[in-house]
């Protein structure tokens, strides 16, 4: 049974949604980073970089147990070894790379700055706010033109899909309407209507859940940890030397 290291941010819910997808049997093994235990000696082993989701698959390549960091690199590993979700001539491949590699370089990144200039930044810095904001929309936009050419951003149902979908599901804290982006809200509809979708994201609900509270109930201009955590997932902690 495959290892997930997981939290509920849509890096780990690419992974969990991805296993649902293509059937394989999965254990979560919960990285709290508000707590810090992306920082735990233990985990650094697997994910040199502090950063979860990571995976663990006792039945790797020759039979050989693998690790992998990087919720990219996951998902290629499951469809290689299922063969789903990624076609295997070279042409369809790289089409399916090429979009993963967007989200990996583009949409997370700055989505991610998006979000927290304006939700989880001390000081609201408005050129920060309007840069981010802007080109959330402007990655919107990409999306939105290669979903009116194609159904899917590779054409066939691929892992791009996964990779991108969970970022987009936070789109009020980004600033964006789905509603401005036809072709993408028609995408959006039908992924978040699938059952491996709703599974993926059913994982540890109830963490979500608390998370939702907390938000709802901070102040619009306090962030919604306390200083502990706050400092464990945006302060000094995270550029301590491991």
């Amino acid at each position: 049974m495959i290892d997930v290291y997981f939290w509920p941010t849509p890096n780990g819910y690419k992974i969990t949604w991805m296993l649902e997808e293509v059937g394989l049997k999965y254990n979560v093994i919960p990285v709290n980073i508000g707590a810090g235990d992306q920082f735990k000696p233990e985990f650094l082993k697997i994910s040199p970089n502090n950063r979860m989701p990571a995976m663990t698959d006792p039945d790797g390549p020759g039979g050989k147990p693998i690790s992998i960091f990087e919720s990219g690199a996951i998902l290629m590993y499951l469809a290689e070894k299922t063969g789903k979700l990624m076609p295997s001539d070279t042409r369809g491949k790289y089409n399916v790379i090429q979009w993963l590699m967007f989200q990996m370089a583009s949409v997370g990144p700055m989505l991610g700055q998006a979000h927290h200039f304006r939700r989880y930044a001390p000081e609201k810095l408005e050129y920060a706010i309007n840069r981010y904001t802007n080109e959330a929309k402007r990655i919107y936009g990409v999306i939105d033109k290669r979903l009116g050419e194609a159904k899917y951003l590779a054409g066939d149902y691929s892992i791009a899909d996964i990779a991108t979908y969970p970022w987009l599901v936070p789109h009020s804290m980004q600033g964006q309407a789905l509603e401005d982006f036809p072709n993408l809200k028609k995408w959006y509809d039908e992924l978040r209507a699938r059952p491996a979708t709703q599974r993926g994201f059913a994982v540890m609900s109830e963490i979500v859940e608390k998370m939702r509270a907390a938000a709802a109930t901070a102040s619009a201009n306090q962030p919604p940890q306390d200083p502990k955590t706050w400092d464990i997932l945006f302060g000094n902690k995270q550029f301590e030397k491991r």
